[in-house]
């Protein structure tokens, strides 16, 4: 896909900001049209770097938000990853220019209309390396696993179990966790063991499931 002359600016701000850093996270920002994954009316805000409402009570992730995430999981090309909480699929459309037409991107979304418009939209920008699965992200996607990446684009109470053993022995995870005061983790798996490391504070959507909030 070509540059998107709108994003330029935005990503030279997230470069300077020290949100952004490796070649391959700019350039899929570059090259993602953000304003395809918005409702019609939220079109001409695409281009700001704030979260914005996509319907349902869900929105689509700040870009330095998105930008910073890939950059923790350190994405390689070929990897197969899984995201939980598809919402728009514009982050899963950023994973999916980094690892490439060799990879694989799984996104589970629990809402039905999110996950079919999600669909339709990866499916008409010609990103045919992202499976769209509506479900219960808190159980991850079995048929699919092991992945060398995982990450959450909303916040439980703690790291869903099934995520941790659907990811590789030496793959990562990013997710927020927490309620009202939230931080985002990075966790690696060495060796059967779990490192965790904090990578800042964070304001997500509540992670809805069995192995999330029950209710909000």
């Amino acid at each position: 896909m070509e540059v998107i002359k709108e994003m330029i600016p935005v990503v030279e701000r997230l470069k300077r900001e020290g949100y952004v850093k490796s070649e391959k996270v700019i350039q899929a920002l570059l090259k993602v049209p953000r304003e395809g994954f918005l409702p019609e009316g939220l079109k001409e805000y695409a281009y700001l770097d704030t979260p914005l409402s996509i319907g349902y009570g869900q929105t689509i992730s700040a870009i330095h938000m998105v930008g910073m995430m890939c950059e923790a999981l350190d994405l390689k090309e070929g990897q197969k990853v899984l995201e939980v909480g598809t919402g728009s699929g514009y982050h899963a459309a950023v994973v999916a220019e980094i690892v490439g037409k060799d990879g694989l991107v799984v996104t589970v979304e629990r809402i039905p209309e999110l996950a079919e418009r999600a669909r339709k939209v990866l499916k008409k920008l010609g990103y045919d390396n992202v499976i769209v699965v509506c479900g219960d992200g808190t159980l991850g996607y079995p048929p699919l696993a092991p992945y060398d990446r995982i990450y959450v684009t909303a916040a439980g109470p703690k790291v869903p179990k099934p995520l941790i053993e659907q990811l590789k022995d030496g793959g990562k995870m990013v997710i927020p966790v927490g309620k009202d005061l939230q931080e985002l983790i990075l966790l690696e798996k060495k060796g059967g063991k779990i490192f965790k490391k904090k990578l800042c504070d964070v304001a997500f959507v509540p992670l809805i499931g069995e192995e999330g909030w029950k209710e909000y």
